[in-house]
């Protein structure tokens, strides 16, 4: 589903990601990890993919880099990035961007 975020300027974090093999915890605590992010103040939408392969990209808009650096710092979201260094992620990157300009089309 393609968010639908208001006017720009707002902000994003890409999450782009390379599971390791198996589940162990990893779709209850990514479930948890939507449900929370939607509670956030400053939280504006989410979008994320992820292949066969294990190879995933989540994309997560935000009023501000301050709405972003409060998620990053959740205790419950520092547990999980814990963990997803130690049991469910071989590589991942984090990028930070401002959002200036946007389109739709169709019922997105």
């Amino acid at each position: 589903m393609i968010a639908r975020t208001p006017e720009p300027p707002y902000f994003v974090a890409i999450f782009t990601s390379a599971r390791t093999p198996g589940d162990d915890g990893y779709g209850a605590m990514s479930a948890r990890m939507v449900e929370l992010a939607r509670e956030q103040p400053g939280y504006l939408g989410m979008e994320s993919v992820r292949t066969a392969g294990g190879h995933g990209i989540t994309v997560s808009y935000w009023q501000s880099l301050e709405a972003i650096g409060a998620w990053k710092r959740n205790a419950e979201h520092l547990e999980a990035q814990r963990e997803g260094r130690e049991r469910w992620y071989g590589a991942y990157a984090v990028r930070i961007a401002k959002v200036e300009r946007q389109h739709f089309f169709g019922d997105a």
